[in-house]
Order: structure tokens, then C-alpha cells, then sequence
């Protein structure tokens, strides 16, 4: 009911607000209040579906462009300077920007459309030093496809929506957990191996400015 309250006396800017706040990393129902403005939008004449969702759209690249920019600006420089107290070796600091390097695409991208990721993969990838071009290009398309897709869903099938939102959720969820747990194993398994391509990629200290890009020796080096 507050969520409605706040659509129903701030319209778009309430829904670009909330959805925002939640990329940022802060726990508010963004994904509810796409839904529920969507559904608003379908039963009512106050608002127009485009705009919901280029308003939950504007909320989730801006939050989430937001969550980089703290994550790249105070979060790596306090997981560098206190990781080591709690094992974050400044190798395996590079072995997670390595790993972001290659798949942070996908994480910000799928990261969306899960609950708990939604708030903290802008975060990660700024703490993972990704490329900000890169981010950019991953943080639109997903805001644009979750927005959309979610917008003209609940549009268009009403309440029904809400059931099936939380089912997509859940599976998606239980998708994330399952692949944090074989990464987990497989970071287990191929540590040395990582850590030694993470130190090829990124050679020498890590750095504190500015994106980190991959620095590849040339050949015979």
C-alpha cells in the first residue's frame, strides 16, 4: 500500500525513485514498483506505460551507474587497503578483477532480474575495477530488457503478474545461488591457475585510479 501511495502522489518520478535507491544498493521493492505502476497504469488514465517504464528504466541505469561509482571509488580502495586482514591477498584481488574482466558483462546484464544482485552488481563491478564503457553498454541493456519486459507484462496481464514475477524470482535466485556455489568449487579447484592468469593480465601493483584495463605482455616477453 505505500508503494501505491507513493506512485499514486509522485507517479513516474516515484517510480524512477525507488528503482533507483534499490540499484543503488539500498533495500527497496524496486521490481514491486515497476510492477505495481505497470498495473496502475493498465486499470487507470493517471499513467502511461511508456513512461513507467522509461522511468524505471532512467532509476536503474542511473542507481546502478550510482553503486559503480561507489563501489570503483570507496569500495576498492577499502577492500585493498583491509581485505588482507580477512584473506583478500592482493593476488586474489586480482584474480576477481580478472574474473569480472571476462564475465562481468553477464553478471550486470542477469543480474537484474535477481533480487539481491539487482542492488549489488553495480557495486561489484566498480569494487572489480570493470572497464566503465564496458559496464555501461551491460547495465542499458539490462535496464532496458527488465524494465520492458516487466512494464508490458504487468500491463498487460494485471495482477496475474505478480504470482508469476515472483516465481520468475525465485528461480532466478536459485539459479544465482547454484552458480555462486560452483564457482566457488571451481575457484577452489583452479586457484593456482587463475591467480597465475590474473597476474598476467594485470601485472605489477594494483592500481587506484581510473578503470583497470588488462595490460597483455607481447610476445616472446
Amino acid at each position: 500500500m505505500q508503494i501505491m501511495n507513493l506512485i499514486e502522489a509522485y507517479g513516474y518520478v516515484g517510480v524512477g525513485f525507488v528503482v533507483g535507491l534499490e540499484s543503488i544498493g539500498l533495500p527497496f521493492p524496486g521490481e514491486i514498483a515497476l510492477v505495481s505502476a505497470a498495473i496502475y497504469a493498465g486499470t487507470s488514465n493517471h499513467l502511461t506505460i511508456a513512461y513507467v517504464i522509461l522511468a524505471a528504466f532512467a532509476g536503474a541505469v542511473l542507481g546502478t551507474s550510482l553503486g559503480f561509482w561507489l563501489g570503483r571509488e570507496i569500495g576498492f580502495p577499502f577492500i585493498v587497503r583491509y581485505g588482507p586482514h580477512v584473506g583478500l591477498t592482493e593476488l586474489r584481488i586480482k584474480m576477481a578483477q580478472y574474473l569480472f574482466w571476462r564475465h562481468g558483462g553477464k553478471v550486470v546484464f542477469f543480474g537484474r532480474f535477481v533480487a539481491v544482485m539487482r542492488a549489488l552488481a553495480g557495486f561489484l563491478a566498480g569494487a572489480s575495477r570493470m572497464p566503465w564503457g564496458r559496464f555501461l553498454v551491460f547495465n542499458v541493456a539490462g535496464a532496458a530488457v527488465w524494465a520492458g519486459l516487466y512494464g508490458v507484462a504487468a500491463y498487460t496481464l494485471g495482477d496475474e503478474v505478480r504470482r508469476l514475477s515472483g516465481r520468475i524470482g525465485t528461480v532466478m535466485l536459485v539459479l544465482a545461488v547454484g552458480v555462486i556455489v560452483s564457482g566457488v568449487i571451481f575457484l577452489r579447484r583452479r586457484e593456482k591457475a587463475l591467480a597465475t592468469e590474473a597476474e598476467r593480465r594485470f601485472p605489477g601493483p594494483l592500481r587506484h585510479g581510473g578503470d583497470l584495463e588488462p595490460r597483455v605482455p607481447s610476445q616472446g616477453t
